[in-house]
């Protein structure tokens, strides 16, 4: 599908072997992305679930806070997963003292807003923008976009109304890990913003 486009996932902590899995089934040219100068060959990043406050630490002490923030603000088509999520948001409400994110989406979200890993659940969302058909979503240790500013458009909801995707231009956030359950869609919609790019 995607050709040979270059994708980077953000690989200083989390999940990122199984979103490069998932990137690579899809034909895309996936690569581990650690140090500021990767950032000029890709055409799209994903940051993967994981510790929100210890990526942050991580891209800063490696120098990749601010070369992140700045190919956001140009335009770098970025899916956030979980942890992903949280970096993209412009406002957290619930971060440990000193705690950045990379900003980016015009959302407010709250951190474990679900509990403990005990409390991670399972259910099927309906998400029109990647098709008719119901997604298995997996929630561990999940966020909550607790507010949608002007800029950004729910993708998707939860039962009780709370929303759990979001996108802002070429910027996507889900608090469920579509990495886990083998249905590729989020990824593809991804690669089609990172194609469109």
């Amino acid at each position: 599908m995607a050709g040979s486009t270059r994708v980077g996932v953000l690989a200083l902590q989390g999940d990122f072997r199984e979103h490069i899995a998932v990137l690579r089934g899809l034909g895309a040219d996936a690569v581990p992305v650690r140090r500021p100068a990767e950032l000029a060959e890709i055409a799209g990043l994903v940051i993967p679930g994981g510790e929100s406050s210890v990526m942050d630490k991580l891209s800063r002490t490696f120098g990749l806070a601010e070369p992140l923030k700045a190919a956001i603000a140009g335009g770098l088509p970025v899916y956030g997963t979980c942890a992903g999520l949280i970096m993209l948001a412009d406002r957290i409400l619930d971060g440990i003292a000193g705690q950045q994110t990379l900003g980016g989406l015009d959302v407010s979200v709250r951190r474990n807003a679900f509990g403990s890993q005990l409390d991670s659940f399972e259910t099927d969302l309906d998400i029109p923008a990647v098709g008719a058909r119901p997604m298995h979503a997996v929630f561990i240790r999940a966020p909550i976009v607790e507010s949608v500013g002007d800029e950004a458009t729910p993708l998707a909801r939860l039962a009780d109304g709370r929303v759990v995707a979001v996108e802002q231009g070429s910027l996507i956030g889900t608090s469920f890990h579509p990495e886990m359950t083998g249905d590729t869609r989020f990824h593809e919609y991804f690669l089609r913003k990172v194609l469109a790019a």
